[in-house]
């Protein structure tokens, strides 16, 4: 049975909502030239992102949708979108956040 996942996805410009825990780049990434592009977050129910929504950004709120993704689909969109890993979403209200890095 797959797991289903919500994420938040800006209506402008297709971007999705992540988190850059540290705001510098490590040497590796400097080295080659890659950004640090942050850890795609993500919410186990639609309710929670929509809260999180709600409470950290209720005068964009409008300007993001809520989609769903299921585990399958996780790791390609990773790659694609060249995401370090994800941040799953705990508590969408203080917030509390797991981040876990992708594996290669």
């Amino acid at each position: 049975m797959s797991q289903v996942f919500y994420l938040v996805r800006s209506r402008v410009d297709g971007q999705y909502l992540v988190a850059h825990p540290k705001p510098t780049n490590s040497p590796a990434q400097e080295q080659s030239g890659q950004p640090n592009s942050g850890y795609l977050l993500m919410f186990q129910e639609h309710f929670d992102a929509l809260s999180y929504l709600n409470t950290h950004g209720a005068a964009v709120a409008d300007r993001f949708a809520v989609e769903s993704i299921p585990n399958t689909q996780l790791n390609g969109l990773l790659k694609r979108w060249g995401f370090i890993g994800i941040g799953v979403v705990k508590d969408p209200l203080l917030p509390q956040i797991e981040f876990l890095s992708r594996t290669a």
